[in-house]
Formats: structure tokens, C-alpha cells, sequence
């Protein structure tokens, strides 16, 4: 008896001993495959004291597109959009021939956003409910995808920009804002920001510090293939990468 025991004990050692933790545990189906980010995301919290009427005051909006050349006729995905302060503007740059895809995974911001392009009557704005790891894009739609003070807040990033690229008209371009400190702090040094582009093959085009957008702008454009997911290799330090063209200031 004492044999056999130490016979089943020793089998259910050896079987626990083959069992391996799921890599992509807690992770959404649309990331499991992809690399972790080696940093944190922080969602941020409820915006306060800043109106749009002082961000119009700035010039941030008007900047920003700009900067990316918005146009009349273009169609325009504004990802994390909230409640729409550059939906708004973009729907009124782009005029009645363009359209603007408006996305956030925050059911609340989008219920507002939707009274507000009813009040307005915004004829050629959508609204859609977005996911944290796949933007759920149609394929080859957009000149322009806006990723405005929220890529710090992704904590999926290269299964989020992977799914993002095919959503991309040919010649068409990435626009990113946001701040120049830890993402523990509600930004991304630039650094990282390029590196994790790069990773899932987004060359950087321009690159812009601009107080009136509190911060920096950046345009990514898609090039080569889309790599596979196993390739992707995460960003471990950054401060090793080509940070890509010199900033100039605005």
C-alpha cells in the first residue's frame, strides 16, 4: 500500500509539473497572441475645469487638423472620442461629403455624445461602441484615425494597433496627441510611443510639440506588411530606439 501511494503521489506531482499557466490569461480574445505592453495604462479620470470653450481659445482643435490636413470629403475615425469635442469640429471640417466615425468603450460619454449630435443635426456623424483591444474599424474607410489624449490609456497596444491598420485607406494616416510623461500620470513619453508604432510596422511622419495642444502631435503612416502577431516584440526600453525625426516646434 505504502508503494502504490508513493506510486500516485509521485504520477499527480509529475502531471501538476506539465500543467502551464494560459500566457493570455485575463486578456480579451482580440490580444491573445500579442505581446504584453511593459507599462502601465491608467484610465483617466473625469475631466474637470477644462471647456472646450478654453480649448477652442487655445486652438487645439483647429491645430490638430490642421496639422493632420483635414479636409472637406475625408472620412475620419475619432477613437476615444468622449463626448465629442473633436467629433464636433471634425464633422464640421470635413463638411456634408465626409463622414466621421465617432468611438469610445464608455457607453455613458457615447449616450451624450449621441444627444448632442441629434441637438445639432450632425447628418454625417456615426456613433459605435469600441472595444479596449480591437477598434473594430471597416476595412480600407479612413484617411485619418484620431487617437487624441487617450493611447496612453490602452493597455493592449500592439493588438490594438494591429487590428487598427487595416482600417486605413491607402495614404491614409494615424494622428496622435497626447503628453510627454509616464503613462502612470496620464501620458506617454515619445519614446515608447514610437517604439510600440513602429513594432506593428507605422513609420513616424512628424512629429510636433505645441503648447496649444498640451503636449505633442504625432502622424504614424502604415508601411510594409502588417506583421503577425508572434513577431511582435514588445517595447522593453525605450530609450534604446531611433526616436524617429527631430520635434520642431510650432
Amino acid at each position: 500500500m505504502r508503494a502504490g501511494g508513493a506510486v500516485l503521489i509521485a504520477l499527480a506531482l509529475a502531471a501538476g509539473g506539465c500543467r502551464r499557466e494560459d500566457p493570455d490569461a485575463g486578456r480579451p480574445d482580440s490580444a491573445r497572441g500579442f505581446p504584453r505592453a511593459e507599462r502601465l495604462a491608467v484610465l483617466a479620470p473625469e475631466q474637470g475645469g477644462v471647456t472646450e470653450a478654453t480649448r477652442d481659445a487655445q486652438g487645439e482643435a483647429q491645430t490638430v487638423m490642421d496639422l493632420a490636413r483635414i479636409a472637406p470629403g475625408m472620412t475620419v475615425a475619432d477613437i476615444g472620442a468622449g463626448e465629442g469635442y473633436y467629433t464636433i469640429r471634425l464633422a464640421q471640417r470635413v463638411g456634408k461629403k465626409g463622414r466621421v466615425l465617432a468611438e469610445d468603450i464608455d457607453r455613458g460619454a457615447l449616450a451624450k455624445l449621441g444627444d448632442r449630435v441629434s441637438r445639432e443635426r450632425l447628418d454625417n456623424v456615426s456613433i459605435k461602441l469600441g472595444d479596449a483591444a480591437d477598434p473594430r474599424l471597416p476595412g480600407n474607410s479612413f484617411d485619418r484615425v484620431f487617437l487624441v489624449h487617450m493611447y496612453h490609456e490602452v493597455g493592449e497596444p500592439y493588438a490594438f494597433l494591429w487590428h487598427l491598420r487595416p482600417a486605413l485607406r491607402p495614404g491614409g494616416q494615424v494622428i496622435v496627441v497626447d503628453i510627454d510623461r509616464p503613462t502612470s500620470r496620464h501620458g506617454i513619453p515619445p519614446a515608447q510611443l514610437f517604439c510600440e508604432f513602429a513594432a506593428v510596422g507605422f513609420r513616424l511622419s512628424e512629429f510636433v510639440r505645441k503648447p496649444e495642444v498640451t503636449g505633442y502631435y504625432a502622424r504614424f503612416e502604415a508601411v510594409g506588411e502588417r506583421p503577425a502577431p508572434e513577431s511582435i516584440r514588445a517595447c522593453r526600453d525605450p530609450s534604446h530606439v531611433q526616436s524617429g525625426p527631430p520635434a520642431r516646434n510650432g
